[in-house]
């Protein structure tokens, strides 16, 4: 039976945006994941990672709340474009040598990562049927572990071949040039777009608003600042630690890899299940409970020399605090005002970058005072924990606050 022109445009919409997507965390991703043979080559602490992590999401955050007035007027497709063009910039700069530039690095890059998630939600929302929305949005998601994979796999192996500055610039290129493959698809992917809409500091205020004004969208706010933030410290930490813990840099990358492969179909998994089985809300509840307990179990595996515990402890957290963004993104955009799914989910997502924010630092510096990575994932992760155990005492329901 042939596909109808809706059903073709939205599976072009998604794979646009799940390549996308996946440059884009790949982009991101990539320092953190390298970080052992940066911070070898430039003499610096591991704390540093948490400042890095954390001028990253800084970055984000601004980026996310500013971004919505751009996805109006230059349309969703642009917006990709322009972030991926920004993530290239970025991961150049921070070849170049001074620190003062990897902090630019940072901050360019972190800005560009961010305005790809709302732009990919605010076009897919025109596209998917609202019933199975949060399975098209967590198959759109998937391309974040897949990005983290590519990231994992190949960045300690150019690390190895050629150093981490010809690895930083391969994943530049690659960025760049997929900004140029979008371009055709953008007559119709961005014929929604308003070219009279103007540009405002009231703009940043106004995407708060959408979100802190209506219950529902508030309250996913505050489960996206503890999933993201823990998020980040698997991200920044993870590979770092199994190297302290005596392993190399390959064979970390390799575990964290593995790991991360999981939340594809665990993406998949609970984009479905939401969408037939379960209201989304209670799917997120029972998700952050085992974001909690995956992380204590990274913590209390940490004395042990050998992998087999700690990649089974990172499977587990992979299949949840990287499989949770189809599922929230659906209902935040689902819940949106009309015509304001990128706002929506600009501003549902500055909270998880606020998380994504001080979640790393916060790691950083019990990594500084008690020299331990074990208790840095254990006490990152109760946030999770208290909302999980809200979410399920308000009968699925995210909590109001934390």
């Amino acid at each position: 039976m042939p596909r109808s022109p809706q059903m073709n445009l939205l599976l072009l919409a998604l794979g646009a945006m799940f390549f996308q997507q996946t440059f884009a965390a790949l982009g991101r991703n990539l320092p953190p994941i390298i970080a052992p043979a940066i911070l070898a080559d430039l003499q610096l602490d591991p704390a540093w990672i948490g400042v890095y992590v954390g001028l990253t999401a800084a970055a984000a955050l601004l980026a996310q709340l500013s971004c919505g007035s751009f996805i109006v007027r230059y349309g969703a497709l642009r917006a990709s474009q322009a972030a991926l063009v920004m993530l290239a910039v970025g991961l150049a700069a921070a070849t170049v040598g001074p620190m003062a530039l990897f902090a630019l690095s940072a901050i360019i890059g972190g800005g560009g990562s961010a305005i790809s998630t709302p732009a990919s939600s605010h076009l897919l929302g025109r596209y998917s049927p609202p019933r199975y929305a949060p399975l098209v949005f967590s198959l759109k998601q998937t391309a974040v572990p897949a990005g983290l994979l590519l990231a994992g796999l190949l960045g300690p192996l150019l690390v190895g071949l050629w150093g981490w500055r010809a690895a930083m610039l391969a994943a530049a290129a690659a960025c760049l040039v997929f900004a140029f493959v979008l371009q055709p698809a953008r007559r119709e992917f961005d014929s929604d777009r308003v070219p009279s809409r103007s540009f405002h500091l009231s703009d940043l205020g106004a995407t708060l608003t959408v979100v802190t004004k209506r219950r529902e969208l508030r309250n996913l706010s505050f489960a996206c600042f503890a999933f993201n933030g823990l998020q980040m410290v698997f991200v920044a930490y993870f590979v770092t630690y199994l190297v302290v813990l005596g392993h190399g840099l390959a064979v970390a990358g390799m575990v964290f890899s593995i790991a991360t492969l999981v939340a594809v179909p665990g993406r998949v998994f609970w984009g479905w299940f939401s969408s037939a089985f379960a209201a989304p809300r209670v799917v997120l509840a029972w998700l952050s409970i085992g974001m909690a307990a995956s992380t204590a179990m990274i913590g209390l595996a940490g004395g042990l020399t050998g992998l087999i515990l700690l990649g089974l402890a990172a499977v587990a957290l992979s299949a949840t605090v990287l499989s949770w963004h189809g599922v929230l993104l659906a209902e935040a955009a689902r819940l949106a005002p009309e015509g304001m799914r990128g706002a929506a989910t600009g501003g549902v997502l500055s909270f998880g970058q606020l998380g994504a924010l001080t979640m790393p630092l916060f790691y950083a510096a019990v990594l500084s005072v008690s020299g331990s990575h074990a208790l840095g994932f254990i006490l990152c992760g109760l946030p999770c924990l208290v909302v999980g155990v809200v979410m399920l005492l308000k009968g699925g329901e995210p909590p109001v606050a934390l």
